[in-house]
């Protein structure tokens, strides 16, 4: 193929078709820029600019303030005693379970795992147990079955497992398990535990310290209003000495650190992070507010027949229904499969996957009450349309 300018004709800037509308995807609603974020993101977008002013070390840039980011503000942000920035919480999670851990050593993850937990433990080479969860509606996560498993793998394998999960909240129906009893029962065995914030740490508060666990991570992507892909980890070492272990240096290359591969997330995607930083700390601190939006959507949604599943009073902006009406209708309109969101696009709503009408997930998220109050009136205004075609649809069988 030539790149002539025929080839290239569909490449260059190209707008958002989405840009514009009212976001309800779980994916996006926490990694939204803020107007700080977005003027780093031109300043910064150039390809190493972040590197202008590095003696070698990634996190010890002092200006812009990446070691005060890096070093004061993150740690305390997060409630550990050292952090630092990755390129996901996948690859942060990766980090954690492939220094802690050796092949073949068994891994615990809950029943609600993120697949990027199992991949990650995977690509550590280590065997997983999963600590089962409830069945519909609750899927809840008992925290002595976390005992359960770790006593399971010593019967099994000869030794306790190097490292135990949990997602906080799991990334489908926004189940926030009781992370405080599971870190105790953990410890009961000598078992550290790394917490998966990955949908919390940016949008709510979060201290792994009063939770009493060892390794937490997050994403900037979709909690922390960064572009990405961008994360973030933390270490405490209340129960052993994890962070010269995490962020053990190169024997060779004597200021990189192995399990980071020297540098990790840099020029647009940090200074995003770092420029969003006030506004998500001021944000976490109005997450009372964000639960009662979550729990006022949930009940007007389930007035039109909708299900919440999960946590009820749900604790969570991200949440998972069950629409057997809106499946209904589905099933008698023309591609019917895509008709839900068709509809809600037409009234500038985006976030519920294409083809999605039986069950689907979404995010209240920093999205308010009024605009919320306008989903729940399409919502209605949906219903009422269909209900009416029906009618019609009635007669017209009746006359004919």
């Amino acid at each position: 193929m030539t790149l002539d300018d025929a080839a290239l004709k569909n490449f260059g800037f190209i707008e958002r078709p989405t840009k514009n509308m009212i976001n309800i995807d779980p994916l996006q609603t926490g990694g939204i820029l803020t107007e700080d974020a977005r003027r780093a993101l031109v300043e910064w977008g150039d390809g190493y600019s972040i590197c202008d002013n590095c003696g070698g070390v990634l996190d010890l840039i002092k200006k812009p303030p990446v070691q005060e980011f890096v070093h004061e503000a993150l740690p305390e942000f997060l409630g550990v005693d050292q952090a630092r920035i990755t390129h996901g919480a996948r690859e942060s999670k990766f980090a954690v379970m492939h220094a802690i851990a050796q092949e073949g050593d068994t891994v615990i993850l809950d029943g609600l795992a993120h697949y990027s937990s199992v991949v990650a433990a995977q690509r550590a080479r280590l065997e997983i147990r999963k600590v089962p969860h409830s069945e519909h509606p609750d899927y809840y996560i008992d925290p002595e079955g976390y005992g359960t498993a770790i006593e399971e793998t010593i019967s099994e394998t000869g030794k306790a497992p190097a490292l135990a999960l949990l997602t906080y909240p799991d990334g489908n129906y926004g189940n926030l398990a009781d992370a405080k009893k599971i870190a105790s029962v953990c410890h009961e065995y000598d078992v550290p535990l790394l917490l998966n914030c990955a949908y919390s740490v940016g949008r709510m508060p979060v201290d792994a310290k009063e939770l009493g666990v060892d390794f937490i991570v997050g994403s900037g992507h979709k909690s922390m209003a960064s572009c990405g892909p961008i994360g973030v980890l933390g270490v405490n070492d209340d129960n052993g000495d994890y962070s010269d272990i995490i962020f053990r240096k190169s024997p060779t290359n004597k200021n990189k650190e192995i399990e980071l591969l020297g540098c990790t997330a840099r020029s647009a995607t940090l200074m995003t992070m770092i420029a969003s930083f006030p506004e998500v700390v001021k944000r976490t601190r109005n997450w009372d507010n964000e639960v009662a939006d979550a729990r006022w959507f949930s009940e007007k949604l389930e007035a039109l027949g909708l299900i919440q599943l999960g946590q009820r009073p749900h604790n969570h902006d991200l949440m998972f229904f069950e629409a057997p009406n809106l499946y209904e209708i589905s099933t008698r309109v023309k591609k019917g499969r895509y008709f839900l969101y068709k509809e809600l696009k037409s009234r500038n709503i985006h976030g519920i996957k294409a083809g999605l009408t039986k069950f689907f997930k979404l995010s209240t998220f920093q999205v308010g009450r009024e605009n919320l109050s306008y989903i729940v009136y399409s919502f209605e205004q949906i219903f009422k349309k269909f209900e009416c075609w029906s009618f019609i649809s009635f007669l017209f069988s009746i006359d004919h």
